[in-house]
């Protein structure tokens, strides 16, 4: 069930939680002196960033860069990370895409307190899978992830994988205008449709960068959606690439094709065989240029495709014995001028249900009680003409069936539900704890499109 915030803050001040008095003006992550005690600092503050040249963006930042600094670590062992809140606003980190205990999923009033400003966190939780994920907050969604708090969180695998070389490249748009000065990160009608766009691509923080590659090598390409917004039609013209993981978990090698649809919150890795120095390719979103990688160095004997990543260890659902259980992701509401101050729109439903994001016992009425190790199919119904992620905590559910597309089934946490498309999806119900389940376009999350599941 999920704790009230006196059983939290009563948890939190057996950890030790304290107030940290005022620092610099500077901030960052790095190994602590005392490794005995956690693994990473990690520190969210302010951080003027020039995204606009010429402009400051009053962004905020983790480890003293936006996105924030790449976290890593290797599958099956602990990583711990102690987070320390330098804004003058609560936030949490919520890791997205880890299977981990409720404790540490960084859901305010359900899995913990907010974190204050001023004060720290220990977040502590062993890595069961390997794979490419991230790490964000869930307080105010919309402005804190637009702002910049997003970071990529890399889990290696426990041998080595047969890649030699590997580049993170984190895309994320921002919402600001000529001048670098934010706009809005939701806009009523916008958030009704499809989500408020932004309007600056970047990768790692830059507008249509150019990356180097080692020419005549296969590169590990781990591309990590972390926009608010933006779903990529992600493709590299004239490139020999291959998929080798979806959303942290692989899958058999396969070419990447024209294009793959890569929606808020999803990863996706692809193994790409590095041209001739002096070759460019475009990673592009549809038309338009993300970011160059240009083939640098000398040509040595051309590598050979790694084999396939090796499987994470994820329960297989019994289907034959599995309860079904049906979502409706649908629009419900209309634009309204005449809120209360303060009040949230409600656009968006699941199963005639709108969560809303000032209520903090909205997790106290699951949309649905799962039993601890029982096997379930959820049909998930998207009766709308607009694209929805789907994201579970705490759980990793295996992509069945469309009535749109071809699947190959695979192992996932986020699934881009396409306009009027009704798919399947199965999982084992073996973490306990209240999980939310919602659509990673922030502003429909925040309008509505939220739920809490219940595994006990």
């Amino acid at each position: 069930m999920p704790f009230t915030r006196r059983q939290i803050l009563a948890g939190l001040a057996g950890l030790g939680v304290v107030g940290l008095g005022a620092g610099g003006a500077r901030y960052w992550l790095g190994r602590p002196l005392v490794a005995a005690e956690y693994d990473y600092q990690l520190i969210a503050a302010p951080l003027d960033l020039e995204l606009v040249p010429g402009h400051i963006t009053p962004a905020w930042a983790y480890g003293g860069q936006a996105p924030g600094t790449e976290l890593r670590a290797r599958q099956g062992e602990w990583l711990r990370v102690r987070f320390i809140n330098r804004l003058d606003v609560p936030t949490t980190i919520h890791w997205h895409g880890i299977r981990l205990p409720l404790e540490m999923d960084g859901v305010p009033y359900v899995s913990q307190a907010p974190v204050l400003p001023g004060e720290y966190f220990d977040y502590q939780f062993k890595t069961l899978d390997a794979g490419s994920f991230w790490y964000h907050p869930h307080v105010a969604s919309g402005e804190q992830l637009g702002r910049g708090l997003v970071g990529a969180l890399i889990v290696e695998e426990r041998e080595p994988s047969g890649f030699k070389h590997e580049r993170t490249l984190n895309l994320k748009s921002w919402h600001i205008d000529s001048q670098g000065a934010f706009t809005d990160f939701s806009v009523p009608r916008e958030a009704a449709r499809g989500g408020t766009p932004g309007r600056l691509s970047t990768v790692n923080g830059e507008h249509a960068p150019t990356l180097d590659l080692p020419a005549g090598q296969v590169v590990r390409l781990r591309v990590l959606n972390l926009d608010n917004t933006w779903t990529y039609r992600l493709n590299l013209p004239d490139a020999d690439a291959r998929i080798y993981a979806l959303d942290g978990n692989p899958v058999a090698p396969r070419p990447l094709g024209e294009a793959y649809w890569l929606g808020p919150g999803m990863r996706i890795e692809l193994g790409l065989k590095v041209p001739a120095a002096g070759t460019q390719l475009s990673l592009r979103n549809g038309p338009l240029r993300l970011a160059t990688l240009r083939a640098v160095g000398a040509d040595t004997t051309p590598a050979e495709w790694p084999p396939a990543l090796p499987a994470n260890p994820i329960a297989e659902p019994d289907l034959a014995s599995a309860e079904t259980l049906r979502f409706n992701f649908e629009w419900a509401g209309a634009v309204s001028t005449g809120l209360a101050q303060g009040a949230a729109h409600s656009f968006w439903q699941i199963n005639g249900e709108a969560w809303d994001i000032n209520d903090k016992t909205c997790a106290d009425r699951p949309i649905a009680r799962l039993q601890l190790g029982k096997s379930y199919i959820f049909e998930l119904r998207n009766l709308s003409q607009y694209q929805h992620p789907i994201h579970l905590h705490g759980m990793t559910f295996k992509v069945l069936r469309s009535n749109r597309k071809t699947i190959i089934p695979y192992f996932t946490d986020t699934y881009l539900l396409g306009k009027n498309e009704r798919a399947q999806v199965a999982l084992v119900a073996d973490n306990p704890g209240v999980w939310m389940f919602h659509c990673h376009v922030i502003d429909h999350m925040e309008t509505g499109l939220m739920a809490s599941i219940e595994v006990a």
